[in-house]
């Protein structure tokens, strides 16, 4: 796991490139780790998750499986590794910061699933999304994707793919809406610019931002969602970002 800072923008990525960052039991304790310093830096603002190499992740490494259950019971060691991973996910979503994921190459299974996970996705034109779990006799509801994906592109769209474990081309995963735009070798340049104008806004109002887009995915009614909103509107309205943008627009009607 690399981990670069930008300014207010933190570069994570995931750096197995010989395996085209597959999976495994040892990266995914090194990318809790990168997230938690990230998310706890005062000055980042933005992350992105990229991958090293020729793609951004071609899913759980299959020849390391699990991991070795070392006499343990197997079915505990899978679940803890699973605990694990889901973890990311979790966190993911929790971190102030928005999450842009930079795609590229493979996209597979966890790959999916922690792409699926960022606020952002951008593809570069080579990017390909496989859901091909199923086809292994394994759940495709790996890591938080049957959440996900449902919510992004429909319940109907997202059975479909699911269930025949089937690969979309960056093209179809537009169309479909999980990712917003196809940049043609310049996924991560893209991503670079949009978290550049993203950490220009004030943080406060980001984070809380986050907050509610998360709240309305939740499962909160229309109801409790309104009193989310209100409680975080004045919430923001006493901060100080918010009272200088106001001397602003009051400086400016008095010139």
């Amino acid at each position: 796991m690399k981990l670069h800072r930008r300014g207010p923008v933190t570069v994570l990525t995931l750096n197995r490139p010989e395996r085209l960052n597959a999976v495994t039991p040892e990266m995914i304790h090194e990318l809790d780790d990168a997230l938690g310093d990230a998310s706890g830096e005062p000055g980042c603002r933005v992350i992105i998750l990229t991958g090293a190499g020729r793609g951004f992740c071609s899913g759980l490494d299959l020849e390391v499986g699990f991991g070795d259950p070392a006499g343990r019971s197997e079915v505990a060691h899978n679940y803890r590794f699973m605990e694990s991973a889901t973890r990311i996910t979790e966190r993911l979503r929790s971190i102030g910061q928005p999450v842009i994921a930079a795609l590229h190459g493979p996209v597979v299974g966890v790959g999916v699933a922690l792409a699926a996970a960022a606020d952002i996705r951008i593809a570069d034109a080579s990017a390909s999304f496989g859901f091909g779990f199923v086809r292994l006799g394994m759940s495709a509801g790996e890591v938080g994707l049957s959440w996900f994906l449902p919510r992004i592109i429909g319940p109907a769209r997202a059975a479909e793919i699911l269930f025949t474990g089937r690969t979309l081309t960056a093209a179809e995963a537009e169309s479909a809406g999980l990712v917003i735009g196809v940049e043609r070798g310049a996924a991560l340049a893209r991503a670079h610019e949009l978290a550049a104008e993203i950490a220009a806004r004030p943080a406060f109002s980001i984070t809380v931002t986050k907050e509610l887009l998360n709240a309305s995915t939740n499962g909160a009614g229309f109801a409790e969602h309104l009193e989310l909103e209100k409680r975080t509107q004045v919430l923001c309205s006493l901060t100080e970002e918010f009272t200088a943008a106001r001397e602003r627009f009051a400086s400016r009607d008095r010139a």
